[in-house]
């Protein structure tokens, strides 16, 4: 195969590497979107499991300590009673001790009951939010979720075919020549640059004389000493040609 063989066999590569490029990047793209929505979905659900059974808990919680108080408040007017009842001081005291005691564990139940009906009112609204959000977003996937799965696969069928062409083109190669264009790719994203008065297109370094000449007779390839892509000689015609035919 002739160098000028070689060329158009690689630039063919190039030009389908770039489309596969695209195309892998728009199919990731919107798998990590449907992905994204799917997993969103399942924190709300998550999140609304763990929001309701707290309230649940609370709940409890709450009516346990409303039912504290009711017998608390049956023990405080027991307490006024034997207070009344009282015929001693140190009797008196005693009784006046075990009210104040009371009362206070009164106080600090209904404290806390109010604490847990604010935690609960909280809770209940950011359940509201989560449900709110959970239905629009379910909503969303519902809709999208069919013309984005047809999407993918069009896009995976494009790979596929694109990725076939490839192995025929690499198959033209020199192996030696496609490792050097695959170590470059990797590292570079695209493999090739061509020039046609001394500078390398890609990275626009000015290419020494020696180096130029080289390339220029078209009877190897090089590599640009700045990018170390793989270099070949375009003439300015041929150039000019193309820029026209992209432009129509």
């Amino acid at each position: 195969m002739t160098i000028q063989a070689q060329i158009d066999t690689l630039e063919r590569l190039a030009a389908l590497d770039s489309e596969l490029h695209v195309l892998k990047e728009e199919l990731q793209t919107e798998r990590q979107e449907l992905g994204s929505k799917k997993s969103h979905i399942r924190e709300l659900d998550e999140k609304l499991a763990r929001d309701r059974g707290s309230v649940d808990d609370m709940e409890r919680m709450r009516g346990d300590l409303v039912g504290e108080v009711r017998q608390m408040s049956v023990q405080v007017e027991k307490s006024r009673e034997k207070l009344s009842r009282c015929r001693t001081e140190r009797e008196a005291n005693a009784a006046q001790r075990e009210l104040e005691e009371l009362r206070k564990l009164y106080r600090d139940r209904e404290i806390e009951i109010e604490k847990l009906v604010g935690l609960v009112e909280q809770a209940r609204v950011d359940i509201a939010k989560a449900e709110s959000e959970h239905g629009a977003l379910a909503s969303e996937l519902s809709e999208q979720e069919g013309p984005l799965v047809v999407r993918l696969r069009e896009v995976e069928k494009e790979i596929a075919l694109r990725e076939a062409a490839r192995k025929e083109l690499v198959q033209a190669v020199p192996v030696a020549l496609y490792r050097k264009y695959e170590l470059v790719r990797k590292r570079r994203g695209t493999a090739l640059a061509h020039t046609v008065e001394g500078t390398c297109s890609a990275c626009h370094i000015a290419l020494p004389p020696m180096l130029f000449q080289q390339v220029r007779r078209g009877l190897e390839f090089a590599q640009c000493p700045s990018c170390h892509r793989i270099l070949y000689f375009r003439e300015v015609a041929a150039l000019q040609a193309d820029s026209q035919s992209s432009g129509a």
